[in-house]
């Protein structure tokens, strides 16, 4: 059965430092923005622990109210789910959603409030068994265009089943690529469409994970073999035969399919470059030319022991810049780079840090685990320059 929706309750608000935080020792994976977020108890999946709260306090932007969607609310049944339980509130009005737990489950995947703040309350006692609650949020304002497919995280999304190749759109909200759920494939073959969607969105690097965001897609025919990919700090597996298929659609290919074209790199500069001599006396010259990745043999490698090397890209005009590829030297070498910053310039002389969609501190990205592998880093929001460093 289901508890009363929207009861009037005084006094179930709990204490939570400032909006967009969350408070306890029974949180677990939590991502909070003003438009889109997603929360997790300690050990989602697993058995969450006993004896833990957690307190999230959620806050849109004046004007908006929010939607919640149910992933999964496990909590170990008790009366009147006395004993574990999930309670949503209203601190403005004194409105209540719940208490939920296993025998008191939410009416339905989806909470339309009309509230732009909501408190999220976790409580457990002493139990066996139960997964715990995963929990997605956005604003009024990004449920998705219209025509979208409602979303939720909890589950390999249920996708309903257009004709293929025929786009269709979700709203993905903030926090995805830390929720549990596999994916299979890459960005250029497309994902088995028993991926969790909004994890793939991410790998795919049509979202940025900070923001979540819209996601525009078809279904398509399957392949024979999705090939396992590392890519914006997300592994996919290597899967086998699937009928059918999502291949993710970047607004500016809809309108121009030139956007993800490899760009032309004019001439390559670096802060320094590795002079070897092997053991037979002979030199090899690691330098900046060979960063191209379609270079045979060596690579460009900085002389050996110097600090804050860099490589330079000159694009020969102000282009824009979607993503990056690397890969490491593997001519008799296990050389790579493991992470990195990425600076641009439209001048040459003045460079800017990218910083990503936060804006917060300069972006660390993910680089190579081994020297035969390809990763690729997306640029969200793109990059505008001639000069990337």
């Amino acid at each position: 059965g289901a508890s009363p929706e929207g009861r009037q309750r005084q006094g179930t608000a709990c204490l939570s430092p400032l909006p967009g935080v969350s408070a306890g020792n029974g949180c677990g994976h939590t991502l909070l923005t003003p438009h889109s977020g997603t929360l997790s108890s300690k050990n989602y999946p697993g058995t969450y622990p006993n004896h833990t709260m957690c307190c999230w306090r959620l806050q849109a932007p004046p004007g908006t109210s929010l939607l919640l969607a149910f992933g999964d609310v496990d909590l170990e049944p008790s009366e009147h789910c006395a004993h574990s339980s999930l309670l949503l509130a209203d601190p403005q009005t004194g409105t209540a959603y719940g208490p939920y737990c296993r025998n008191f489950v939410p009416a339905a995947p989806l909470l339309v409030t009309n509230s732009s703040t909501v408190t999220v309350l976790f409580n457990s006692t002493s139990h066996r068994s139960g997964r715990g609650l995963l929990l997605s949020y956005a604003t009024s304002q990004h449920p998705g265009t219209e025509g979208s497919i409602p979303w939720n995280q909890g589950h390999p999304w249920d996708i309903p089943d257009p004709p293929l190749t025929m786009c269709f759109s979700v709203y993905c909200p903030a926090g995805c690529k830390d929720i549990h759920g596999d994916i299979w494939g890459n960005p250029s073959q497309g994902y088995r469409d028993t991926s969790v969607l909004c994890k793939a969105a991410v790998h795919a690097g049509v979202i940025a994970d900070e923001l979540g965001g819209q996601v525009t897609l078809s279904r398509e025919k399957g392949i024979t073999l999705y090939e396992a990919a590392f890519a914006n700090g997300l592994h996919s597996k290597r899967g086998s035969l699937s009928e059918k298929r999502l291949v993710f659609h970047k607004v500016c290919c809809l309108l121009s399919p030139a956007c993800d074209d490899v760009l032309e790199v004019v001439a390559f500069n670096a802060s320094s470059w590795w002079h070897e001599v092997d053991a037979l006396g002979q030199d090899r010259a690691w330098v900046a030319k060979r960063a191209a990745l379609s270079t045979t043999g060596h690579s460009w490698a900085a002389e050996p022991g110097a600090e804050a090397a860099w490589l330079e890209l000159d694009l020969g005009t102000r282009r824009n810049v979607t993503g990056i590829i690397t890969k490491g030297s593997s001519e008799q070498h296990d050389y790579y780079v493991t992470s990195y910053h990425v600076s641009s310039s439209r001048d040459g002389k003045n460079w800017r840090p990218y910083r990503g969609s936060s804006g917060q501190e300069d972006k660390v990205f993910e680089g190579n685990a081994d020297s035969q592998g390809e990763v690729s880093n997306a640029f969200i929001p793109p990059i505008i320059a001639r000069y990337v460093r």
